[in-house]
């Protein structure tokens, strides 16, 4: 397996479907004793994985309309 110039490689298929590893599964790298290993990482829901990054960011107290006005552009 070669290495891209963006440093990444394929997983072989049948590894892939032996391990459940679909688009947008999480994957993580292990280096132990010279070698790294590729685990797979736990399996969200897409829907929460989406909203993940953005858990408690508003913090402004503001109604929905007021929100809608500013996104908007109303004055």
């Amino acid at each position: 397996m070669r290495v891209t110039t963006k440093g990444q490689v394929t997983i072989p298929q049948y590894i892939r479907e032996k391990l459940g590893i679909r688009p947008a599964v999480e994957v993580d790298f292990i280096e132990e004793k010279g070698r790294v290993y590729l685990v797979k990482g736990k399996e969200e829901n897409i829907k929460t994985r989406k909203f993940r990054s953005l858990r408690g960011i508003a913090t402004v107290k503001m109604t929905t309309d007021e929100i809608m006005a500013l996104t908007r552009g109303d004055k």
